[in-house]
């Protein structure tokens, strides 16, 4: 089972994939979010999103935002 992961910014979307995992610089702390997570939805802080697509771990490093967590789906607007 995978995870659809979309990362949006004003400038555009960034990363549209699907992935085994996503961790995201939550505001209280770092959370890790797999397949069949609960919906949620939360503030993000400076950090990265670090994300598992293909075996292979990406990064992406952020100012703040936001996702929306539901149905196997991440959606993350954020500012770069």
């Amino acid at each position: 089972m995978t995870l659809q992961l979309h990362i949006l910014s004003p400038e555009g979307t960034l990363v549209q994939t699907e992935v085994s995992l996503v961790t995201l610089p939550g505001i209280q702390a770092p959370f890790t979010v797999l397949p069949g997570h609960a919906a949620l939805l939360t503030a993000l802080t400076q950090g990265s999103i670090r994300y598992v697509a293909d075996g292979r771990e990406e990064r992406l490093p952020i100012r703040e935002g936001f996702v929306e967590v539901a149905d196997n789906r991440v959606v993350a607007c954020v500012e770069l």
